[in-house]
């Protein structure tokens, strides 16, 4: 399998998503009572959260980029 980039807002997103999936397991279960409006918050605040991650990591590869070497200028011929 090819190695792709990491990508930590989309981490960030799929652990919300199991996070609110997994609560409303629970809930079927009978293990938690999850109110009717938690959903409605939880979801935007991950996702906000998710945002404000990737924002993060593209200023950090950002600044990583702007402080490697360049490429030597050695071209044949």
């Amino acid at each position: 399998m090819p190695r792709h980039e990491f990508q930590p807002a989309r981490l960030v997103t799929g652990l919300t998503a199991l996070g609110i999936g997994g609560v409303y397991v629970l809930d079927a279960a009978g293990r938690v009572d999850v109110p009717g409006a938690w959903p409605l918050i939880a979801l935007p605040a991950g996702l906000f959260l998710s945002g404000g991650v990737s924002a993060l990591y593209g200023m950090v590869r950002r600044r990583r980029r702007s402080t490697e070497l360049p490429p030597p200028e050695n071209s044949p011929g």
